[in-house]
């Protein structure tokens, strides 16, 4: 197990925090075998992917929390989804109820070969680990199993009554959420939620993510044919439904790569005084960001030119192409294929109506083929941007918990990701406040090649939950 590489813990000399943090440390090492017996299991959601895995995945999830030291551990079932997985502990009498949230199904971990090592093989380097999920999202699991059985361990009992839900599709966008709070709302119900799905503003500088881009997406397909045709004897006069597709993809953006859709961000809410001044306090460095995100030399940064970056990042709608079915490279021929089809993600602004803006996509695609192609759009999720109320006193609580864990101040970021869960959940418990907080940082590359842990921050990220519990308790007296 690598070190940690922040200052010691302030627990102010608190023997009852002191008891719980040296309870921690000396069950790391478990959690860390925990985490990578979970990273073993390729628990991918998405279609096409082995369902068994996904319900491997839970069912090992399962015994860890029930471990724990938590109880009525099971899974939570609904028609056509993958099991989601419950636990709780609720014997802390007048005092909070806290949802701790967290998924394991992983995103598919594209080519194998591309990794430096096997995707489903945890393997420390350089004091990270690596491996698909082994920061998004199990990480975050296991954030949850150590802060718990730290108490457990330390004083028999926790100060806070605790919920535990981890959900097996978030990467596939969570449409069968609301089935499962319709279904066990008495189970979900809490007074708030800590959801460990989110990322530090750098190693060894905890952030509160307080916003998150909406998303919107669709399939769209452009027919020309109804049988393929040898490009020589027909290309010309016949029209190529593959450049057709790519002439409305490129047509989606204009020259900036804003989304050039009429009417599409009219809906986008300027950031507020606090907002800006919360982007100027983050110091930002452009060479910093270009190098995090592996930019080669001389590509520029896109979206608007006159928006601060982080502002286009977290608080401007974007369009990415994600897909596209068409012949590859290596399988190609002088062929003109009779259709094509391609998946576009749109992320949103706050403010941003999801369903205007899936309509305003649709609607868009569905007229501007060139050539008179056919085209066929299926619209698929839509869900809210996230601004969290930072009034709540929750947040304070949670400032304090994760300087002392890191040993540094807390930052306020955004995140131009989006958790679909955090709106269902939040309004079916009257508007439940939602902390979010996490493990990973600009090295992690989550969704991508190697995909890797700081295991310094992970072991700082479950001390600030235990400790987190401890200032809920306080607040709540």
């Amino acid at each position: 197990m690598s070190e940690p590489s922040t200052p010691l813990d302030r627990d102010g000399g608190d023997p009852v925090l002191g008891a719980v943090r040296q309870a921690l440390d000396a069950g790391l090492a478990g959690h860390r075998a925990s985490l990578e017996r979970l990273v073993r299991i390729p628990s991918v959601s998405a279609p096409g992917f082995d369902a068994a895995e996904v319900r491997r995945s839970a069912e090992a999830v399962r015994d860890l929390l029930a471990a724990s030291g938590l109880e009525h551990a099971r899974l939570l079932e609904t028609d056509g989804a993958h099991p989601a997985v419950y636990a709780d502990w609720l014997h802390a009498q007048d005092a909070p109820t806290v949802l701790l949230y967290a998924h394991h199904d992983v995103q598919p971990p594209g080519d194998p070969s591309a990794w430096s090592s096997p995707p489903f093989e945890p393997v420390e380097r350089n004091g990270r680990l690596y491996g698909r999920g082994s920061a998004d999202d199990k990480a975050g699991v296991c954030v949850h199993v150590a802060a718990v059985a730290a108490w457990l361990a330390a004083r028999g009992a926790l100060p806070v009554n605790v919920k535990v839900f981890v959900e097996g599709e978030e990467e596939t966008g969570s449409a069968n959420l609301p089935a499962f709070v319709a279904a066990y709302a008495d189970d979900l119900r809490a007074d708030l939620m800590v959801i460990t799905d989110s990322a530090n503003w750098k190693v060894g500088v905890p952030a509160i993510t307080y916003l998150l881009r909406g998303l919107v997406d669709a399939e769209v397909s452009v027919r020309g044919l109804d049988h393929a045709l040898h490009s020589g004897l027909f290309g010309g006069p016949v029209p190529d439904p593959l450049a057709g597709l790519t002439k409305l993809l490129a047509a989606l953006t204009d020259e900036h790569g804003r989304i050039a859709v009429p009417g599409f961000a009219d809906d986008v809410r300027e950031p507020t005084p606090a907002e800006r001044a919360r982007l100027d306090a983050l110091s930002f460095d452009e060479a910093t960001f270009r190098a995090e995100a592996g930019l080669l030399d001389g590509v520029e940064l896109v979206g608007d030119p006159a928006a601060h970056p982080l502002e286009r990042l977290w608080m401007r709608p974007t369009a990415t192409i994600i897909g596209i079915d068409a012949p590859g490279v290596e399988e190609s021929s002088n062929t003109l294929v009779p259709a094509a089809r391609a998946r576009i993600s749109v992320r949103l602004a706050p403010g941003q109506d999801p369903l205007r803006a899936r309509a305003a996509l649709c609607d868009w695609l569905q007229g501007h083929a060139p050539w008179g192609l056919h085209v066929e759009v299926t619209p698929g999720a839509a869900a809210h941007a996230f601004v969290a109320d930072l009034d709540h006193p929750v947040f304070a609580a949670a400032e304090r918990a994760l300087a002392a864990a890191y040993g540094h101040p807390v930052v306020y970021t955004g995140v131009g990701g989006t958790i679909p869960m955090i709106e269902p959940l939040s309004q079916a418990f009257g508007d439940a406040p939602a902390l979010l907080t996490g493990v990973e940082d600009p090295d992690t590359r989550a969704h991508g090649i190697d995909e890797s842990l700081h295991l310094g921050d992970w072991r700082n990220a479950c001390l600030a939950e235990a400790y987190l519990f401890s200032e809920l308790a306080e607040l709540e007296r």
